[in-house]
């Protein structure tokens, strides 16, 4: 029988982790993104327990307590990789992968790189990233990633997450309702959190090409017509970076679809491991 798992350990950090459902479910891994925690997957979670399966859950590089190591370059990709596949072995691999905003991107680097790890992908808003990349060039992408420069600047990013004015109307203007705006403010902003995870973004420059080769693993990708910060163009390359079994689901809403329409993401989650 299974045991539970309650933490890991990798580069000398320890990661706590939420393992719940049942026992001898499949198991599916759950990667959250910015400004949240795991805690944004409970909706989802509930369902699939429900549906049988176990379901494990951590706090990121920079978000776990235990894992807030200094300096930019220690949240390169290769980095978050290694913390993901650090999991997998201990939970036993090929895992049932699923992935929410930058956690989605550390989704799809786990499965480029690592193909032995997943058994299958669902991917929520965020592209592979070279569709990410060549969006940037063939729509809007540029301009609506220009919170990714900004937050390349020393302190400013954090000087203007830290007014609650300030990111409260650029949240909302997310389609973020006022519950997860307070949580996150809870949660990343005054945790000590709100550092780390920017410097996810400043490590972005230490891209590591491994992680944007083309995916084999089963896929579903689910994009939002409401989100703000991706655009369709990306959505629609997607496919050509995928070279197993590809679902693209597009969806009405925003980019919040974990807590917006957790109902539908965990059919479009079952459907993909069933399948």
């Amino acid at each position: 029988m299974p045991e539970r798992i309650r933490e890991f350990h990798n580069d000398g950090y320890r990661f706590p982790v939420t393992d719940d459902g049942p026992i001898g479910g499949d198991v599916i891994v759950l990667l959250h993104g910015f400004p949240q925690t795991s805690t944004s997957w409970q909706p989802v979670r509930e369902r699939l327990h429900t549906s049988g399966y176990r379901t494990v859950a951590f706090d990121q590089r920079g978000y776990a307590p235990t894992a807030r190591p200094r300096g930019r370059r220690a949240y390169r990709m290769s980095r978050l990789v290694s913390d993901v596949a650090a999991l997998v072995d201990v939970v036993g691999a090929p895992v049932h992968l699923v992935g929410h905003d930058w956690g989605t991107a550390v989704s799809w680097s786990v499965a480029a790189g690592h193909p032995e790890l997943v058994r299958t992908l669902t991917a929520v808003s965020v592209p592979h990233p070279s569709a990410f990349l060549g969006s940037m060039v063939s729509s809007s992408q540029l301009l609506r990633s220009y919170y990714i420069g900004l937050f390349q600047l020393p302190w400013l990013p954090e000087a203007l997450c830290r007014n609650p004015r300030v990111v409260g109307r650029l949240l909302s203007g997310t389609g973020m309702t006022s519950g997860q705006i307070s949580r996150a403010r809870a949660e990343v902003i005054e945790s000590g959190a709100l550092t780390p995870s920017i410097n996810w973004y400043r490590a972005m420059p230490f891209a590591n090409p491994r992680y944007t080769r083309k995916v084999s693993a089963p896929t579903t990708y689910v994009w939002s017509t409401g989100d703000a910060a991706l655009s369709r163009r990306g959505a629609t390359l997607c496919a050509r970076f995928v070279t197993g079994p590809y679902r693209f689901e597009m969806v009405d809403g925003s980019h919040w679809v974990p807590e917006e329409q957790p109902d539908l993401l965990h059919d479009l989650i079952v459907d993909r491991v069933a399948g």
